[in-house]
């Protein structure tokens, strides 16, 4: 009767835990975080059944495996709650795009290097973008020093990741903020 009430056979995040733990011996930790030892699989999970708790694999690879005595589902839910926190201090830099073309005027390109310094400045990555149209595509090298221009007058807060780059009908520039 008591067998039956604590089977359990999910695997939950590529743990295994009492009955699908087949090693012929493993490295048992107490649920107060002592080692008990090397012991065969089928000792310890008769330990943790006396102690009403659940046997778990938590180190796989290690010779002989670590098995620790815990209340699976408590244990879970710690991770659970360990990922979401890791989750939440996390940064994700995105990419934001600022776009010129080559007969910018300065008032245009000092508004857009405004805007690009912003996004710096919050800690996103920028991508300046020199779009040709038409006769334009004839002078492209011509043209390199907006670009040239750009990445200098941010250069106190900017960094070049990628240098300027032809890419079809645009060149292309990665910047990203000073550490």
């Amino acid at each position: 009767m008591f067998y039956l009430e604590r089977w359990r056979c999910t695997t939950i995040s590529e743990l295994m835990i009492n009955e699908q733990i087949r090693d012929k011996e493993v490295r048992l930790i107490g649920e107060d975080g002592q080692q008990l030892g090397i012991m065969s699989a089928r000792e310890a999970y008769k330990l943790a059944l006396e102690a009403e708790l659940d046997l778990v694999k938590i180190a796989p690879t290690a010779k002989p495996p670590v098995c620790k005595i815990i209340d699976y589902g408590k244990y879970r839910y710690e991770l659970a709650r360990k990922e979401k926190e890791a989750k939440k201090k996390q940064r994700v830099i995105e990419v934001k795009e600022v776009r010129l073309s080559p007969n910018i005027d300065t008032n245009d390109l000092n508004t857009k290097m405004g805007a690009a310094r912003k996004f710096l400045e919050k800690g996103d990555k920028v991508k300046v973008t020199l779009r040709f149209r038409g006769r334009e595509m004839a002078h492209m090298s011509k043209s390199r020093y907006i670009l040239d221009d750009f990445a200098e007058n941010l250069k106190d807060i900017a960094v070049v990741d990628k240098p300027s780059k032809v890419e079809g009908r645009t060149m292309v520039m990665f910047l990203s903020a000073k550490k």
